[in-house]
């Protein structure tokens, strides 16, 4: 399987609305939005998925179709920092992209000037934790209740990669366009 970090475009509209259907999961990363059909997942692209000063987000993408995102948000000049996320879809998981995507954001972070990376999963998402651990982030600590969804709220471990930090064992994704 060829897969690559690339920025989303409108052609990703159909795969992003196919995984929300097909994967209610990510409810909760969608933040809740609608994004049924493909013209509302456009607009949740040229909306939400892009690039600015602050928020940059990546398709990862497998054999030409959009399987996941994975972001920066919260990107802070002064202190150097950034918040950092991702999902994929039920089918892509397992092969180790969420891990690998982590880990060249991180470096591609690092590269622009960032020194730390931060994340954080429900404690109720054990994979989340694989994922961020085999992409060179050590859990910090837990942060309670600090997520709401729906009526209920969840414990948050948090997990940091500094720039000095040495880098995992993995091969990283090409990041094209």
């Amino acid at each position: 399987m060829a897969v690559e970090l690339r920025p989303w475009s409108d052609e990703d509209a159909p795969a992003l609305s196919h995984a929300s259907r097909q994967n209610p999961d990510l409810n909760a990363q969608f933040g809740g939005v609608d994004l049924s059909t493909v013209e509302r997942a456009r607009h949740y692209i040229c909306g939400y998925l892009v690039f600015t000063e602050s928020w940059r987000n990546w398709a990862i993408v497998s054999d030409g179709v959009a399987v996941g995102n994975v972001g920066l948000s919260a990107i802070e000049r002064r202190h150097g920092t950034a918040w950092v996320y991702y999902w994929l879809t039920a089918e892509a998981r397992g092969y180790g992209f969420a891990s690998r995507a982590l880990a060249t954001v991180a470096v591609e972070a690092f590269s622009d000037g960032l020194f730390r990376v931060e994340l954080g999963h429900r404690v109720n998402n054990p994979a989340s934790c694989t994922v961020a651990t085999r992409a060179g982030f050590p859990a910090e600590g837990l942060e309670r209740q600090k997520l709401r969804y729906g009526a209920d709220r969840f414990d948050v471990e948090t997990h940091a990669r500094l720039r000095t930090d040495p880098r995992p064992a993995l091969e990283l994704l090409l990041i094209a366009g």
